[in-house]
């Protein structure tokens, strides 16, 4: 059974490898969840996720030594709030997809004010107000 967060899931994409057996589906379906499979030969049917996943790997999980899965939880949650409010992306102009509310726009560039976060692997730059 899975737990409570997993009623706000209403699919699960997953490729076709033969890891993922009738088994695997039917934990998935029991909980009204739809497993839908990428089509196949088709590497790049999943390319967000698959983008995703790279950078969280290299930007996260290769610096840090998991001590369970509740750290783990902890991480990718932070992570995700980085990586949404806060890291910059090319395609937005270097700009985050939902950037904090800005009261005013600084002028004196010696008000950098620097704040950790993902539980002090990543540091935060911004112009203090």
């Amino acid at each position: 059974m899975l737990t409570e967060t997993s009623r706000a899931f209403r699919f699960l994409i997953r490729d076709r490898d033969s890891r993922f057996t009738a088994a695997f589906d039917a934990v998935f379906a029991a909980e009204s969840i739809e497993v839908l499979c990428t089509p196949i030969r088709a590497p790049r049917a999943n390319a967000c996720a698959e983008r995703w996943v790279g950078t969280a790997r290299r930007e996260l999980l290769d610096r840090t030594l998991v001590l369970g899965s509740g750290h783990l939880q902890r991480l990718l949650t932070e992570y995700v709030d980085h990586y949404n409010g806060h890291r910059p992306h090319w395609s937005l102009k270097q700009r985050p997809p939902d950037p904090p509310p800005q009261s005013s726009t600084p002028t004196d560039l010696a008000s950098v004010r620097r704040r950790t976060a993902v539980l002090g692997l990543i540091n935060e730059y911004k112009q203090a107000a």
